[in-house]
């Protein structure tokens, strides 16, 4: 999880990480919630994962007892019992790219989407490492699946230059090429590609490992170039331009939501779009200042929804339950991850919904 919504990605205060059990148990089957109720726990139980990944914590709030008697005791107790650890991604899986607000805006086919409220720049590093003409896909291939060479919406990026590597193995040495205490010159390739400062030990893991060389030759650059940009919510443009309960519409379909609340104009063309997961009331200005023509986001309040009225901006409300895109996508990370780390483990996505509104 946190190879690529790191707990550096998270807001001040948010209560991420383990919540409950230990991290040092084997885990063969992880269940992926948004919440985590009494009946998730009990799917866990029948599924036999020994791991829940929620997004909202299961503990937020200071507990001044566990009373086993009670509703939350008596789900803390099945969660010790049955040996199942509760591990909560909060806003760093909000904030992260490929998360949360990343997921909603695929749902939503949102188009050259970007960060709406500015959390914090990550710093730029470039790696140059040196590598034998023959041996240079599997680096650049190791390199790309770290997550290096992201640039805007391309990957994989990267550049190589061909040229003539020195070296003399030592006595003790195995050398890859060639043989100790004999200079060697060997057709190398300078391979340079740039990364977020936040992976730097993956990307050098993965580059070590896919190396052929004992003893790879690397170096690393600190970049001045601005950094990976990272915020809560999205803003981009919709996939189509429509009315807005037409869109209203289109987006109670994508999030399967029950009903939304739609604020403005029916007849409002919507182009521009911002979208922020979950409670998104004290963002509603963002929205409006980078020319939204609609912000969609949950537990809108009746006030707040009369300062966006006055402001002349849109609001469409499928509820803070939009985020239950993160089970399925989130599922889909974590076995993409197993199978690259060559691990015999499977996620699944939680299937009970934990939506506590019905309509009537």
């Amino acid at each position: 999880m946190e190879s690529f919504a790191p707990k550096s990605y998270a807001m001040e205060g948010d209560k991420i990480g383990l919540q409950i059990g230990s991290l040092n148990r084997n885990v063969k089957r992880v269940l992926a919630a948004l919440d985590v109720l009494e009946h998730v726990v009990d799917e866990a139980i029948e599924k036999d994962a020994q791991m829940i990944v929620a997004h909202h914590p299961v503990i937020y709030r200071p507990l001044s007892a566990i009373d086993l008697d009670g509703r939350y005791g008596k789900m803390i107790e099945k969660l010790i019992k049955h040996d199942i650890a509760v591990y909560a991604a909060h806003t760093n899986l909000d904030v992260a790219p490929g998360g949360v607000n990343d997921m909603l805006c695929e749902r939503l086919q949102l188009r050259d989407a970007e960060p709406l409220v500015p959390t914090k720049e990550i710093p730029l590093k470039k790696l140059v490492c040196f590598v034998p003409k023959d041996h240079l896909q599997p680096v650049i291939d190791a390199l790309g699946k770290a997550g290096a060479g992201a640039i805007g919406n391309y990957s994989y990026c990267s550049f190589a230059a061909e040229g003539i590597g020195r070296f003399l193995p030592g006595e003790n040495t195995n050398p890859f090429i060639g043989r100790p205490g004999k200079l060697e010159e060997v057709e190398e390739v300078r391979l340079e590609t740039i990364f977020p400062e936040t992976i730097e030990k993956q990307v050098i893991a993965r580059m070590l490992e896919s190396h052929p060389y004992e003893e790879p030759a690397y170096d690393i650059y600190p970049l001045e170039n601005e950094g990976m940009k990272l915020g809560l919510g999205r803003i981009g443009i919709a996939h189509e331009e429509m009315g807005l309960d037409e869109y209203a519409e289109f987006v109670k379909k994508a999030l399967r939501a029950k009903a939304v609340r739609v604020v403005g104009n029916p007849g409002h063309r919507v182009r521009k779009v911002a979208v922020l997961g979950g409670d998104g009331n004290k963002f509603f200005s963002y929205a409006k200042e980078k020319g939204a023509d609609v912000y969609i986001t949950g537990d809108v309040y009746y006030h707040t929804a009369h300062d966006a009225l006055m402001a002349g901006l849109n609001i469409i409300d499928p509820g803070h339950h939009m985020e239950h895109v993160m089970k399925e996508q989130t599922a889909e990370k974590l076995n993409r991850l197993f199978r690259e780390a060559g691990l015999d483990a499977e996620a699944l996505p939680s299937e009970p919904p934990t939506d506590p509104f019905r309509f009537v």
